[in-house]
């Protein structure tokens, strides 16, 4: 097969989808830091929410493993898109944007599994090609993504691990379940504390 994926530079993925769905440009507690010296040099505006959280009532702390891009700017995308030349944090940009248009799906807090993006304009045009190819060919077809991806999958796991083994070590306690006024009790009083990984 000769498809190869290339991005046209629509910005599609760098801006929020209108609707109920929310967008979620996940990063690492380390590319937020990295994007925050950008933005400042260039007098951006960058703001990010946390994404990924756990409670961890042992020590009255909100475990935070990502967090997202806030879109709901003027242009309700990211504010390192550019019409014209696309992303402008291209060589340095996160896991998340460099494994695009693969991205991870949540199944449940612990579990993830890599999916395409249907959003995607390369995906969108090519949906016949692609829909029916196995791994392998989507591998060549992604060649430079999948890895990203990959990367990006692993360090998902080894993060969902870390928490598993700080709580078989009960140095934290995250409840199996907890109400959605206890979970906003939890998050509007509890101090952050990024976990991560290499």
């Amino acid at each position: 097969m000769s498809l190869k994926y290339k991005c046209k530079l629509c910005g599609t993925c760098c801006h929020e989808v209108p609707g109920d769905y929310v967008k979620r440009i996940p990063l690492y507690p380390n590319e937020v830091d990295h994007l925050i010296e950008i933005a400042k040099d260039r007098d951006i505006e960058f703001k990010v929410i946390e994404d990924l959280v756990f409670p961890d009532v042992k020590n009255e702390k909100i475990l935070v493993l990502t967090y997202r891009i806030r879109l709901n700017n003027k242009t309700q995308g990211c504010p390192f898109y550019n019409e014209v030349s696309g992303c402008t944090v291209h060589d340095t940009k996160p896991l998340a944007c460099q494994a695009y248009p693969l991205s991870l799906k949540r199944i449940d807090a612990f579990n993830f599994e890599i999916s395409i993006d249907p959003l995607c304009n390369f995906v969108i045009q090519n949906y016949k090609k692609l829909e029916d190819l196995d791994i392998e060919k989507l591998k060549k077809v992604f060649k430079e993504e999948y890895p990203k991806a990959e990367k990006f999958y692993r360090k998902n796991k080894k993060l969902i691990f870390k928490i598993r083994k700080l709580e078989v070590t009960s140095k934290i306690e995250i409840p199996r379940q907890v109400s959605l006024d206890e979970f906003n009790q939890y998050l509007e009083k509890w101090d952050r504390q990024d976990i991560s990984v290499k």
